[in-house]
């Protein structure tokens, strides 16, 4: 009798500790807020965003903004003591974040106007000083828009380096029909990036 209570014991001691594991692995996961630059429905940007989160949901919680095409247009005489309630709200998402992860593509060999105006409504604070900052440019070509965004970041201040930075060609072939990346060498190339954010964020 003893020995069976025994195994009991140790039983119920081991679902506690795998319950409390479980409660220590959810209080730790890294909240991340993920811009897609792309306005399109259906876009590959978001696709990526996604597949990051899929894969990453025991570690990061990650929140992908859903209303570029609804910031106003930048101006500086908004942006001022009371700035757009919408404006109030995307900068707190950005400071309250554990980090920040951009996917965008290249248009006309420039960041998209939504994705750059977001990024002016920043320029007067210090929201991306020190913020752990990746980006994912998944575009056809993209050289112009990488340099572009890697000078903006660094005049941000935002905390990035050469391994959260990503060039990605060829993405929007690579989306299965669940909306989620299929190419397994750029599932691989982004968990780099995504990993070297993680460690960025310790």
């Amino acid at each position: 009798m003893s020995i069976l209570l025994s195994s009991e014991n140790d039983k119920i001691i081991s679902e506690k500790n795998l319950f409390s594991g479980l409660q220590i692995q959810t209080m730790k996961r890294k909240k991340i807020f993920a811009i897609s630059g792309s306005t399109r429905s259906q876009s590959s940007n978001e696709s990526i965003l996604k597949t990051i989160s899929k894969i990453h949901s025991d570690r990061l919680e990650i929140e992908i903004f859903k209303q570029l095409t609804e910031l106003p247009h930048f101006n500086p005489d908004s942006d001022k003591d009371n700035p757009p309630e919408i404006i109030q709200n995307f900068r707190n998402s950005i400071r309250e974040s554990d980090g920040v992860i951009i996917c965008t593509p290249e248009y006309i060999f420039s960041l998209p106007a939504a994705l750059k105006n977001a990024i002016e409504w920043m320029v007067s604070t210090t929201i991306f000083t020190d913020k752990p900052t990746a980006f994912i440019i998944a575009s056809g070509l993209g050289e112009r828009s990488f340099e572009s965004l890697t000078v903006i970041m660094d005049t941000l201040q935002a905390k990035t380096n050469d391994r959260t930075r990503l060039l990605l060609k060829g993405s929007r072939s690579s989306i299965d029909e669940n909306g989620y990346l299929s190419d397994p060498s750029s599932i691989g190339e982004i968990e780099k990036l995504v990993h070297s954010l993680e460690r960025m964020m310790e």
